[in-house]
């Protein structure tokens, strides 16, 4: 008589996703591209509304990174930009 086979449970490794979603239209199209020969040179691009910014990233900065500045960036710029009421 053997013993019984224990059951072997994988656990899938987490993966930082490819698109992320962007902070003015909210859909998952911005895809962040860090360019480390050209002093570290970063691109994120919203593919659905246009929205684009470059950042300068240091050598141990990653995606989600420089995807963290970019919504930084953006709501400071809506929380600079006062709205105005306009009269009836």
């Amino acid at each position: 008589m053997g013993r019984r086979r224990k059951k072997v449970v994988h656990i899938p490794k987490k993966r930082l996703p490819k698109f992320f979603s962007c902070p003015r239209c909210g859909k998952e199209t911005v895809l962040v591209e860090i360019n480390r020969e050209e002093g570290g040179q970063a691109v994120a691009q919203c593919s659905s509304c246009g929205l684009k910014e470059d950042f300068q990233v240091r050598p141990a900065q990653s995606e989600v990174d420089v995807y963290c500045m970019l919504t930084d960036r953006v709501y400071s710029a809506l929380k600079r930009t006062p709205v105005t009421k306009q009269k009836e």
